[in-house]
């Protein structure tokens, strides 16, 4: 369906509202700006983030009355559901923690699904002036000094992104990891474990789940480092990048990811399941492994199914 729909006007107003919802976010104050919690006292929402929102639903619905809207702010557990309808699925500020703290590391994450396939994402960090843009079929671009006008002198040139070179096995990547607002039980057990396994050094004996790990008889991968940028969409477009080789999560929703994913599909990257053996992945799985571009694939696989060895048997299951 999605070559039925004008992507690239799509794409151009999402830009547009990018640059808005980016005013909104530098306007505001953090320090004044009344807050609140969801889930528990990680998971924040503040007025800020509402505002965007309803600014950007405004926008679209009335440009694109006939397609579908999914924002975070509005999200009802249970109701809410990402359906083949062509749907704009958002995230007014992703990196809300970041936000609230003053790190100059949220941004907006517009992103466009036909299909549920992403299929036009754009991510905008307004703290650092930078962009991120995917158009299924056309693409993936990183721009800094965004929003400074069009034939500025001072604006740098688009840099399209590609695959880089191969990759190599864990040791030689640096990973990306959240610890996610949920601080307990199973799913954290198996963050708190793998995220271990991953720096450890490779002759340290660690709990791999009750799994057979080849090669390093339950020992630490020992990875370059693991970062964490703060935001789902900003942690996909450094992978996408290349400037991080994988970046695994559990607990995102699909506001989280959308845009990114498409980001990264066009920069040559590929999205999995952040649990072990699941090369299809759905936009609403909620648990992923991006992995960035490399020449003719090479190395994607077999860096996922090494990862998928650490995680052993652990399965993060999360509910709507």
């Amino acid at each position: 369906m999605a070559h039925h729909i004008n992507l690239q006007d799509i794409h151009d107003t999402l830009v547009s509202v990018a640059f808005e919802a980016g005013r909104m976010i530098m306007a505001a104050n953090p320090n004044d700006v009344s807050q609140d919690t969801k889930m528990n006292s990680a998971d924040i929402v503040t007025e800020t983030d509402q505002a965007v929102e309803r600014m950007i639903s405004s926008t679209l619905t009335q440009k694109y009355p006939a397609y579908s809207f999914v924002g975070e702010e509005t999200y009802i557990p249970l109701k809410t559901a990402i359906t083949t309808e062509p749907t704009f699925i958002v995230d007014p500020i992703d990196g809300t923690t970041n936000f609230v703290h003053g790190f100059p590391n949220a941004c907006v994450s517009l992103g466009f699904a036909v299909d549920r396939v992403p299929s036009v994402g754009v991510v905008y960090n307004p703290f650092q002036d930078l962009l991120f843009t995917g158009i299924l079929g056309a693409g993936a671009y990183m721009q800094r000094l965004a929003s400074l006008p069009e034939g500025n002198e001072h604006k740098p040139k688009r840099v399209k992104l590609s695959p880089g070179k191969k990759l190599g096995d864990l040791s030689t990547a640096l990973v990306a990891v959240e610890w996610g607002s949920e601080r307990k039980g199973e799913n954290f057990e198996i963050k708190t474990r793998v995220f271990k396994t991953l720096t450890a050094a490779k002759e340290e004996q660690v709990d791999v789940g009750h799994h057979e790990v080849e090669g390093v008889a339950g020992g630490g991968r020992m990875v370059h480092s693991l970062r964490s940028l703060g935001s789902a969409a900003l942690n996909l477009c450094a992978c996408a990048a290349g400037q991080v080789d994988l970046y695994w999560e559990g607990g995102c929703y699909p506001w989280d990811v959308c845009a990114g994913w498409c980001i990264l599909n066009e920069a040559g990257g590929r999205m999995v399941s952040g649990n072990p053996g699941g090369w299809e992945t759905q936009l609403d799985s909620r648990v992923y492994l991006a992995v960035r571009g490399a020449e003719g694939g090479q190395g994607q696989e077999e860096i996922v199914k090494e990862f998928w060895d650490v995680i052993g048997d652990g399965v993060m299951v999360y509910k709507y």
